[in-house]
């Protein structure tokens, strides 16, 4: 198995290559050079399997010869030990034909901890043969900051670097990035947005002097392994619900558009999904390029669902690769054509999109009715971002089962949900010391030289 640019021009790669290398050498993303595919036969023998089986079963074909068979088990085992629901990922009924699928058991209450607990344990193991020592750098709008630094803290062979967006988090995600006390954790605060935090991330992985001086290495869903690990519950929660033998669609919750993609593969992989909805807030820039046909950004609105605060969706890029077949040179011509503002999708490529992805957008209003509406009638609490979600799923349900993902715990938002429903969600039992615990950030501007220096002095201890 071979890992590919979706600029065509980076060297092809091995499974623990592309995962510790992340970000291209051509600026593209990495993919596999052939999908996988599971017969259905395969597919209907997963269900009601033990969650740790079925991400064995779907990611073992794209790992080539990185893992044993046991090793990867063992390292599949620990990586979802640390979850407080047996069935990792479970359903709960909405409606007749709609479902919502639990996310947010994992330690750090979001489904990031899904891909990061298990790209943490792999990329330990792949350490620990080489002797290597990496530094993880990482651009979060709330969620995959707190999940790495949950998988990598107190780790002697990793320095973990997360860039947040200054005051563009919530004080729960922004606390659980700030009070880790592990000496090989650092958060820094970055003036602006999260578009900001990954164009500097970017822009590290771009200067090869420095991604050699420091052994720079990525966790956001720019890495192909955190798009892997998200494919596997799209699997659970379809065949839970009776696939093979019958379609099932999703509704999810996009910002920078990995969890989707995850689902496109499995779509991809033989899993029978009819449709993927793209769930956007106000800034819907994804709503509007499935639309119009023209991705440009135009700044970004801070909203109640910050995760998805987001204008320069970085695995659209993924999308864009298989919607025009596959053709690098013109992936890497309208990722130019992004930098002067941004670009019209070819109409070719924009059916291919729309052969499988639908959309819609919310405002903040209708996210605020969502949840209240939603504890009304069925008596589950939702973050704004599952809101958003379960809304644009409303308006594209059909006759096979709709699967609205909840990407968070309504407790790392307390505040949005408490003015919608005036109910505050309490955090669980293991982080009830979040709000007494010292913080330890450091604020730092939207400066590319800036944030290097910062991280050359954090990781010389």
């Amino acid at each position: 198995m071979k890992y590919i640019s979706t600029r065509g021009a980076a060297p092809a790669l091995t499974f623990d290559q592309a995962m510790m290398t992340g970000l291209a050498r051509d600026g593209g993303l990495y993919l596999p050079e052939t999908i996988p595919t599971l017969s259905e036969g395969e597919i209907s023998a997963l269900a009601g399997l033990p969650y740790e089986e079925v991400v064995f079963r779907v990611i073992r074909p794209f790992t080539g010869d990185a893992f044993a068979d046991d090793e990867l088990k063992g390292l599949i085992a620990k990586a979802y030990a640390g979850f407080n629901h047996t069935a990792r990922a479970p359903l709960v009924q909405l409606d007749a034909n709609h479902f919502l699928l639990e996310l947010f058991h994992g330690p750090t209450l979001a489904f990031k901890d899904f891909a990061m607990q298990l790209i943490g344990q792999l990329m330990q193991a792949a350490l620990a043969k080489s002797g290597e020592r990496i530094t993880i750098v990482g651009a979060t709008s709330g969620d995959t900051g707190s999940a790495a630094i949950e998988a990598f803290k107190g780790l002697e062979n990793v320095d973990v670097i997360i860039l947040f967006p200054h005051g563009r988090v919530s004080e729960v995600q922004r606390r659980q990035m700030t009070t880790p006390q592990e000496p090989n954790v650092h958060a820094l605060a970055v003036d602006g947005d999260f578009d900001t935090c990954q164009a500097r991330l970017k822009d590290m992985f771009n200067d090869f002097a420095f991604r050699d001086e420091v052994r720079l290495a990525g966790v956001n869903s720019i890495n192909w392994a955190r798009v892997l690990a998200q494919v596997v519950y799209y699997f659970t929660a379809a065949t839970a619900l009776g696939a093979p033998a019958r379609e099932v669609s999703f509704a999810v919750p996009t910002g920078n558009f990995g969890d989707i993609f995850a689902g496109y593969i499995a779509r991809r992989m033989g899993l029978p999904i009819k449709t993927l909805v793209v769930a956007t807030n106000q800034n819907d820039i994804l709503h509007r390029a499935l639309t119009t046909g023209e991705y440009r950004p135009d700044g970004v609105v801070p909203s109640i669902s910050p995760s998805m605060d987001i204008q320069v969706s970085s695995n659209f890029e993924r999308a864009l690769f298989y919607a025009y077949d596959g053709d690098g040179a013109a992936v890497a011509q309208v990722m130019e054509e992004l930098k002067s503002g941004g670009f019209r999708i070819s109409q070719g490529a924009l059916e291919a999109l729309r052969d499988t992805f639908a959309s819609g957008r919310v405002s903040e209003e209708e996210t605020a009715a969502t949840i209240r509406d939603m504890l009304a009638e069925t008596g589950e609490l939702l973050c704004p971002h599952s809101a958003v979600g379960v809304a644009v799923a409303k308006a594209h349900l059909g006759p096979e089962p709709m699967i609205t993902l909840a990407t968070a715990h309504p407790a790392k938002f307390p505040d949005a949900v408490e003015a919608a429903t005036g109910q505050r969600p309490e955090l669980p039992p293991h982080m009830a010391g979040l709000f007494t615990r010292g913080e330890r950030v450091t604020r730092v501007g939207n400066d590319l030289a800036a944030l290097q220096a910062v991280i050359r002095e954090r990781i010389a201890r």
